[in-house]
């Protein structure tokens, strides 16, 4: 299917007027979602047999669909794990689309594959990974946690030789680990033992060695991978990983550590020390979306030894022998993670270093977490709100005195309804509080203390 060359012109312009106009926007607006049955009614029929025209269907995306969509980028943004990609990695995210490229094998897409690897030896560098430590982007954490640990599981049967092809794997994490570790478990068929946190949502060194001596043999048996978390996804804790490698070491089984959203703040002198340990890993995840100002979707996944993960990963039928040349090995990307077809969505966080230089990621990054500092003691000076734990990173959770669940929905409503921002509720020990996640260098301090100014506004419960 081709469009008439003029057509494509004037598509083209369109688009890339559209995306530049909306880049310039600073901030965006916030938007919000709305109920099926309107958007229906207000974009119409857009999938029919003769098409609606490009610029037609591009209207019904910027007048209709697009304002349905919160803005994840708008610095007050602060639910869940924003982002905030650089203009760099925004335009050149529209070149890695354009090209087209495959990212799955050295074959086609050795170029990208390239500057991937460059981006990944960063983040490998950040950690105190070794020099043949590499992996590969896939689409998030999820994915990147799923992979790590058939990787982990591989290693586990393959020293076993034959004898525990039958048996069910176990993976120990702490209680206060994402819920896509578990998930990966449940896709694996494996068990979860799970070490009870501590008072802040970390697993402690000492908290892991008691789960594990209360194993049984066979059970320890079974265990192929310790899961440690570098920042929790709701309190941005980063568990013992210290304890974590001492035990993963002596018991001679994987250490995976999901650095999902706070193990970007790698970049960061100011919190460096934090993460003493991860050098240890066997693999890691980084996801460059949450907190490495990259588009969605890009994880990154590193593995300490490449060669264990391309064992258990590459997929082998006639029509793939070509890429697998016995004269050198070629870093087939899809060889490092449970996909075959993949996007070299790599490539924006790639062209943003190039662009900018590490050290305004350094800058950056600070700038996050300085805010993130002040915005503690702002909930501490304010007279209806307590602060429930010092920030490690940069996620900032309190209570507003005196509200109920439905208050605090009711507040969260309201200040996304009326485009001043978006915070959600969660829960902290059984309580519902509220959390503010900050990764984009646009949020200020002057934006923490206007949403907690408005927490002493009544709002309908």
């Amino acid at each position: 299917m081709h469009l008439h060359d003029r057509s494509t012109e004037v598509l083209t312009d369109a688009i890339l007027r559209y995306a530049v106009e909306r880049m310039r926007l600073d901030p965006p607006p916030l938007d919000h979602p709305v109920p099926p049955q309107e958007l229906r009614a207000a974009a119409g029929a857009t999938i029919t047999p003769g098409g609606i025209g490009g610029i037609e269907a591009l209207r019904v995306f910027g007048e209709v669909l697009a304002p349905a969509c919160i803005s994840v980028d708008h610095p007050r943004f602060l639910s869940f794990v924003p982002a905030a990609p650089t203009e760099a990695s925004i335009l050149f995210d529209l070149v890695v689309g354009a090209s087209n490229v495959y990212g799955g094998s050295w074959l086609e897409g050795a170029g990208a594959i390239f500057a991937e690897n460059e981006a990944l030896r960063w983040i490998a560098d950040l950690a105190g990974l070794p020099a043949e430590a590499g992996g590969v982007f896939v689409s998030g954490g999820t994915a990147g946690n799923l992979s790590a640990l058939v990787a982990a599981r591989w290693r586990w049967r393959h020293r076993a030789g034959t004898s525990r092809d039958g048996d069910r794997g176990l993976v120990v994490t702490s209680s206060g680990a994402h819920s896509s570790v578990s998930q990966a478990a449940r896709v694996m068929d494996a068990d979860v033992v799970l070490v009870p946190a501590g008072a802040r949502g970390e697993m402690t060194g000492e908290a892991l060695a008691r789960t594990l001596q209360h194993l049984d043999p066979v059970d320890r048996g079974r265990l192929f991978a310790i899961v440690a978390t570098a920042g929790t996804t709701n309190v941005g804790v980063i568990d013992d990983l210290v304890g974590a490698a001492d035990a993963a070491g002596a018991l001679g089984v994987w250490l995976h550590v999901d650095g999902a959203y706070g193990a970007a703040a790698l970049v960061a002198p100011s919190v460096r020390d934090r993460f003493a340990g991860i050098e240890r890993a066997d693999s890691l995840i980084v996801d460059p979306h949450k907190w490495l100002f990259a588009p969605f979707d890009s994880c990154a996944l590193v593995y300490r030894d490449p060669a264990t993960a391309r064992a258990a990963h590459t997929q082998h039928a006639e029509y793939l022998e070509v890429l697998h040349d016995p004269a050198h090995e070629p870093w087939n990307a899809s060889d490092y993670a449970h996909h075959l077809s993949r996007r070299a969505r790599g490539l924006p966080l790639w062209f943003s270093l190039a662009t900018y230089g590490t050290d305004a990621y350094v800058v950056a990054m600070e700038r996050t977490l300085e805010v993130a500092r002040a915005a503690a003691r702002l909930v501490e000076e304010h007279p209806d709100t307590e602060l429930l734990m010092e920030p490690e990173l940069s996620i900032v959770i309190f209570r507003r005195v005196g509200w109920t669940p439905e208050r605090y929905q009711a507040w969260s409503d309201a200040e996304l309804e009326a485009g001043r921002a978006f915070v959600v509720p969660t829960r902290w020990n059984g309580e519902v509080v509220l959390r503010i996640c900050i990764v984009n260098p646009r949020t200020t301090v002057e934006d923490i203390a206007d949403i907690l100014a408005s927490l002493a506004d009544p709002v309908a419960a």
